[in-house]
C-alpha cells in the first residue's frame, strides 16, 4: 500500500469499506442472505412447533418449499411426520 500519511490510510480504509457495502448490498438484492435467513427462520419455527432433533430439519424443509413459514403449519407438518413415524 505504500501509505506514508494519515490521510492515505483513512483513504485505503474508506474505499475497503465501499467495496464492503457494495458486497453487503448485492447480497441483500440477491438471494444469499434472504435464503440464509428464511432456512434458520424455518428452523426456529419448526422448533417452536416443537420439532426435535432430525424432525427440525424436516419440518423446516418442507416449510420453505411450501413458502409458507408459520407455526400452524410447521405443526400440520409435525404431526403428520409423526403420524406416519417418520419423526426420527
Amino acid at each position: 500500500m505504500n501509505t506514508t500519511t494519515a490521510e492515505k490510510l483513512a483513504r485505503v480504509i474508506a474505499a475497503v469499506g465501499l467495496a464492503q457495502n457494495f458486497s453487503a448490498l448485492k447480497a441483500l438484492a440477491t438471494t444469499g442472505i434472504q435464503k440464509g435467513h428464511m432456512a434458520l427462520h424455518a428452523k426456529n419455527i419448526a422448533v417452536m412447533a416443537g420439532a426435535k432433533g432430525p424432525e427440525i430439519d424436516t419440518v423446516a424443509r418442507e416449510l420453505v418449499e411450501g413458502g409458507k413459514v408459520r407455526v400452524d403449519i410447521a405443526e400440520e407438518i409435525l404431526l403428520r411426520m409423526r403420524a406416519k413415524g417418520v419423526s426420527s
